[in-house]
């Protein structure tokens, strides 16, 4: 399925293969694994959170802002906002080559999804650095995206004509389906759900540790050592969860905790411009959680975990 140069946008839009330039202020950055790009430490969600800015020069305004407070990962999708994100992403990054810009792929049909990506292309106006298969769901799912039509072959013919330079695949539902396809598969970056509350506590051992959870269950657990071990480029999403732990821990101690993971970046949503001016002056003067911090942390909000399981496996990702 090799695409004609009027197919999609050349690739000389891409960010350069030495990584993206750093803005003039002050932004951690730290590789986004084998890929050997820069990225800073705080991503840019485009997701629901974008859409609440409603209004397009609203949420172009605050994209912009975004890029001169140092961030450089911009993470949108295909379905976000039923297509809107990416035309608003787009029209905000016209002429921009020092971002590193994601978008997400939902069909499992590699004819499908091509005409879905064929779509972004246009809508964003480049081509995109990643394109991740979006919110894989279970066993069903990946066997979907694995078949001879699916679209895993797709994605792997796509990195190999450079309409993208990197594909990956996200997940928040199933940590176990995640890690099968991560061992499987040749994935250059993975996004996955990874928050305080969402880990089993066999250190912790907070008020909601239930004896017969085996560790290892969560995506912190089971799913970023072999991330690690591949060497993929790892980001965390809902560090929030979807905002059910707002007000069961200061916003501060919920970033810090997944930027003190192993992971590139986290990638937030920020609705209102005064969280993105300070989650980006979190990030600017970050100090990382002790361990010991960090488990406090997560006992506190242990009594969080089943109910955030139980959401986030029907949680739509729109």
């Amino acid at each position: 399925m090799k695409l004609s140069r009027r197919q999609f946008l050349g690739s000389a839009t891409l960010a350069g293969a030495a990584g993206i330039a750093r803005p003039a202020q002050t932004m951690p950055m730290r590789t986004l694994g084998r890929t050997g790009v820069q990225v800073s430490i705080l991503g840019f969600g485009c997701g629901s959170r974008f859409m609440m800015y409603k209004q397009e020069e609203k949420a172009i305004a605050a994209l912009q802002r975004a890029l001169e407070l140092g961030i450089t990962y911009v993470d949108t999708a295909s379905s976000y906002g039923n297509g809107r994100s990416e035309e608003w992403v787009g029209k905000a990054l016209q002429g921009r080559k020092d971002v590193f810009l994601v978008t997400k792929v939902n069909r499992r049909k590699a004819d499908e999804a091509m005409r879905v990506i064929e779509t972004s292309l246009k809508k964003l106006g480049r081509n995109p650095d990643l394109i991740h298969i979006h919110a894989l769901a279970d066993a069903q799912d990946l066997a979907a995206i694995e078949a001879e039509d699916g679209v895993l072959k797709l994605l792997y013919k796509l990195r190999e004509q450079k309409v993208c330079r990197f594909i990956g695949v996200t997940c928040h539902a199933d940590p176990t389906v995640l890690k099968t396809a991560l061992e499987r598969h040749d994935f250059d970056c993975t996004q996955m759900a990874l928050n305080a509350a969402m880990v089993s506590m066999s250190e912790g051992q907070g008020p909601g540790y239930k004896p017969e959870r085996q560790p290892g269950a969560s995506f912190e657990e089971l799913v970023l050592p072999v991330a690690l071990r591949k060497k993929m480029g790892v980001t965390a999403m809902k560090v929030f969860a979807q905002d059910k732990l707002t007000g069961q821990a200061p916003a501060e101690m919920l970033i810090r905790y997944a930027m003190s993971l192993p992971v590139a970046a986290a990638v937030i949503g920020m609705p209102q411009l005064e969280h993105l001016e300070a989650n980006a002056r979190l990030a600017q003067n970050f100090q990382p959680l002790t361990r010991r911090q960090m488990r406090e942390l997560s006992a506190k909000l242990s009594g969080q975990r089943a109910v955030l399981e139980h959401y986030f496996r029907r949680h739509q990702d729109a």
